[in-house]
Formats: structure tokens, C-alpha cells, sequence
């Protein structure tokens, strides 16, 4: 039954296009740092999309309509069925919802209210936001829907409506279940419909943390008050999935939504969501100076970090498992390539022409940029200097030594690859 139903899964992928955001092609790419592909090399559950808010556009997607396990990210549908019974007046923030001992019993993490005790409709969302907990989630899915089951196909219903054509649920909290399934572009929908039909409530996810019963709670996704201009969504984790996260922020009146799914870690997967919403960003206020441009996945994935990912045994849903490694069975990354800093060609030591390969949250980020290239791109940048150069909170990966025609030269085999190049005149 299992394997009839994930067939049809399969093959309704080809049918994704009919309401699928739409893909916008241009000529120009804007890089993603190179250590972020450290999830898609390192784990094939991984997938991501980066998407305007407002228009629907994808600028990025990788893997986007391949089935994942949603985990945690599944509370996002659970509230949005709970927002839509508060919006219609079938729910108060004030009714109580009753913990079964079917709630009570989930795996964590929960917020551990015994079966038979109540608690608001206003703290199971709360808790679900937050915690991301799994009791509240399921006895709320119980309010609504009568069993959790009737409303997992409610759940499953609507998703339909919005589009989500290759999601199926089968429960409210995203505890493992092989047949729960989703996408990152069905989760991006799901992201904008929160938004757009109830945008009174889309602040519950901006809570960083809430007061339950005499302790503080806080939520999981750390992108909150550490990345400018993020104000939710919501985080996941099973060892089957990995870590997910959506997330979405607004800079200079433009809002992009960010998905990320099988990441190795929680620190990668922040990381790697938070170069999405970066790069994506950039190419907004490079496409409002008129510049065609889309985000575009550095094609060279790293081959050092290909080890298995180690987790702990037990699945918790969500939470944080910042203690999670990744086992490297080759060289440590950013030792392979190094860039000429010493010698100089006479030719080149007399250029004044640069070559800007990327911008990055971390130096180390930078310099191994610096290193790919170098080995990647040894004949356009033999003898130049490489240097990781800070720009504010940033660091640029820059290239000094060029004459213009060399700069132009090496910065044309670069786009022929797909990755980010900027020729810089002498100042």
C-alpha cells in the first residue's frame, strides 16, 4: 500500500508545473558560498527553494519537488487549519483544549501537560510555535477534527486547495511515519498561503519565546533576533529528515521565504538558509537597479565532506541538536588548493585590476572560497593574491593583480561555470 501510494507520489511530480510557482531563467547568477553546499554534498535528503513573497518567483530551488519527511515543519499546516476555525468563529484564543492520553502519550518534545489537564487554545499554538510541541499539536488536532487521524485528511484536504500537490499528511505533529510526505516548494507554498490568509496570526511564528506554567520557552529557530529581518516560520527534525527549517524575512520592503530540508545539522541548516536569504536579497536590489540576475548553486560541490552524518538514537521531532557532527572521511574541508600569495608574476604584480569571487558570513568562509577557486581556476589566477577583505559584517573573497583584460578574462571562465564573478577598476 505504502509503496502503491509513493508511486503515485512519484508520478504526480510530473503534474507539479500546472500550479507550480513559477521559474524565472536568466543569464546571470548570483553565488551561494561555497561551504553551504556542505549539505547537499554531504546529505541527499537535502533540498531548498528561496521564494518572493509577494510574487510567487522562485529564485532558487534545488531538488524542490522531491518527497521529503516534513517532521516539525508539518505545525505549520496544524496552525494553519487552527487559524482558519479561530478567523471563522468556531475557536476562541480562550477555549480549553483537553490533553488525551493519545496527546500525552507523544514522543517529545511536548510541553508535558498530563492527560485529562487542559490547557488555551492560545497556549497550544504557542507551544506549538515555540517548542514545537508535539501534545499540544495532536490534542489540538483532536479539538478541531474530532480524532487526529480525520484531521490529518483535512490537513491533507487543504494542502490540496493550496497547491501542495505532492504533500500527503497523516499527522498533525510530524512524528516519523514513512507515509508523511512533502516537498520545499509544497512547503513554500504552505508558507505564503500563512501569510496571505492570515496575516493577524503570522506573528505567533516571530515569538521568540512564551511563559508556560512557571517557565520560559523558546523557540527553536535560532534565525530569530540573530538574522536581520527574520520573523519566522518554523524548524523540524527527525532522523529521517534531518533538519528543516522555513523561514522568511523582509529587508527594504521585500520579503523572501527560505526552505531548507535535510540539512546535516542545526547550525549548517541555519547557516545554509540564512546564504539563501542573503543571496536572494542581493538579487533583489541588484534586479531593482536593473541587473537580470537569479540564484544560482555553485556547481562545484566539495568531495572531502562525504562521511555519514552521526545523530543520536532517539527521534525527538524537533528541538536542538547542536551536538550533532559530521564524520570526515577525507581531508578537513578548506585545505584542499592554495592560493599563490607569495609569488607574483612581474606581469601581474604591476596590474591594478581585481576579481571579486564571493561575499560571506565568515572569513573561513571566504579564504576557502579563495582556495577553491585557486585550484579550480589555476589558469586564469595564476599569480594573482588572494585575500578575504571585511565589508562591514561580511567578508568579500577578492582577487588583486589583474590586468583588465586578465580580470574580464578569468571572470568569463568563472560565469561559464555558473559562479558569481565581479571585475573591480583600479580605485
Amino acid at each position: 500500500m505504502i509503496a502503491t501510494r509513493a508511486r503515485r507520489l512519484f508520478l504526480a511530480l510530473g503534474l507539479a508545473a500546472a500550479t507550480a510557482l513559477p521559474v524565472v531563467a536568466t543569464p546571470a547568477t548570483a553565488q551561494i558560498p561555497y561551504f553551504q553546499n556542505l549539505l547537499a554534498a554531504s546529505q541527499t535528503k537535502y533540498a531548498a527553494i528561496v521564494v518572493d513573497a509577494k510574487s510567487g518567483e522562485i529564485l532558487y530551488a534545488k531538488h524542490a519537488d522531491s518527497p521529503r519527511y516534513p517532521a516539525s515543519i508539518t505545525k505549520i499546516m496544524t496552525l494553519y487549519l487552527t487559524f482558519e476555525a479561530l478567523a471563522s468563529g468556531k475557536l476562541h484564543l480562550e477555549d480549553r483544549v483537553v490533553i488525551s492520553p493519545h496527546a500525552a502519550a507523544q514522543s517529545p518534545t511536548k510541553l508535558g501537560v498530563r492527560a485529562g489537564d487542559s490547557i488555551s487554545v492560545e497556549e497550544a499554538m504557542d507551544g506549538m510555535a515555540t517548542r514545537s510541541a508535539n501534545d499540544a499539536a495532536v490534542a489540538m488536532a483532536e479539538k478541531i477534527g474530532g480524532t487526529e487521524s480525520r484531521f490529518a485528511a483535512l490537513m491533507t484536504l487543504r494542502a490540496q486547495e493550496l497547491g501542495m500537490q505532492n504533500t500527503h499528511f497523516v499527522n498533525a505533529s510530524g512524528l516519523p511515519d514513512s507515509r508523511q510526505l512533502s516537498t520545499a516548494r509544497d512547503i513554500a507554498i504552505l508558507s505564503r498561503a500563512v501569510m496571505r490568509d492570515y496575516p493577524q496570526y503570522y506573528k505567533l511564528f516571530s515569538m521568540q519565546e512564551f511563559r508556560f506554567r512557571g517557565q520560559t520557552i523558546a523557540n527553536h529557530n535560532h534565525l530569530l533576533g540573530r538574522m536581520a529581518g527574520v520573523d519566522g516560520l518554523k524548524t523540524g527534525f527527525t532522523n529521517a529528515s534531518g533538519f528543516n527549517l522555513a523561514v522568511s524575512a523582509v529587508r527594504d520592503n521585500r520579503r523572501l521565504i527560505a526552505v531548507v530540508m535535510g540539512g546535516p545539522s542545526t547550525a549548517l541548516r541555519d547557516e545554509n538558509a540564512e546564504s539563501l536569504l542573503i543571496t536572494g536579497f542581493d538579487v533583489m536590489r541588484r534586479r531593482a537597479n536593473g541587473e537580470k540576475i537569479v540564484v544560482a548553486q555553485n556547481m562545484f560541490e566539495p568531495t572531502e565532506l562525504n562521511g555519514p552524518v552521526v545523530r543520536p538514537p532517539v527521534e525527538q521531532g524537533d528541538g536542538d541538536q547542536d551536538q550533532l557532527k559530521i564524520v570526515l572521511t577525507g581531508a578537513p574541508a578548506g585545505k584542499a588548493g592554495k592560493v599563490a600569495v607569495e609569488k607574483q608574476s612581474p606581469r601581474l604584480a604591476k596590474a591594478k585590476w581585481a576579481v571579486q569571487v564571493g561575499e560571506f558570513r565568515s572569513k573561513s568562509d571566504a579564504r576557502a572560497q579563495i582556495a577553491l577557486v585557486a585550484k579550480k581556476f589555476g589558469d586564469q589566477f595564476d599569480g594573482a593574491r588572494g585575500a578575504a577583505d571585511k565589508a562591514g559584517r561580511r567578508y568579500k573573497a577578492v582577487f588583486t593583480g589583474f590586468t583588465e583584460s586578465d580580470a574580464k578574462g578569468a571572470c568569463h571562465a568563472l560565469k561559464a561555470k555558473r559562479l558569481a564573478c565581479e571585475v573591480i577598476r583600479p580605485a
